[in-house]
């Protein structure tokens, strides 16, 4: 359902958030070794989240990406519509561009509701609260 740029930007966002917490600020490389990710790939997406100030960053000895603390918690929401846009939640799951319940397409009734429970999901939790779940040992961030 989402791209693997998406996935990979919120586990790099889950794992900063948890680093953060230690007062540590992880590198390029350290983000891309959690998340199982190769290190150029890392690395555009960490620009895109920077760019569209998701989080910080500071270069050089004791730099790395931090959360400033700020803003209130970010949603996977805000994580999605950054890196792929809100396509995921509002087209159809056939591709057709004019797919309604007037003319629905042949998933429409069965993927409306998942589609809805999706975008419910997003807007409901934050990076934060997928950190505190991996903090309180009820879900793990990678299998290393």
């Amino acid at each position: 359902m989402l791209t693997k740029s998406t996935q990979y930007a919120i586990r790099a966002l889950v794992y900063i958030q948890l680093q953060n917490d230690e007062q540590k600020r992880p590198g390029l490389a350290e983000i891309a070794t959690e998340i199982e990710a190769p290190e150029a790939y890392t690395a555009k997406i960490m620009q895109i989240l920077t760019k569209h100030k998701l989080l910080s960053s500071v270069k050089g000895r004791g730099g790395g990406f931090f959360f400033s603390g700020k803003e209130p918690g970010l949603s996977l929401y805000k994580v999605v519509e950054v890196m792929e846009g809100d396509s995921c939640f509002t087209s159809c799951a056939f591709g057709l561009s004019t797919c309604s319940n007037g003319k629905p397409c042949p998933l429409h009734d069965k993927y409306g509701p998942i589609k809805e429970a999706f975008l419910k999901l997003a807007q409901e939790e934050t990076i934060q609260s997928l950190a505190r779940k991996i903090e309180e040992g009820n879900a793990v961030i990678n299998l290393l």
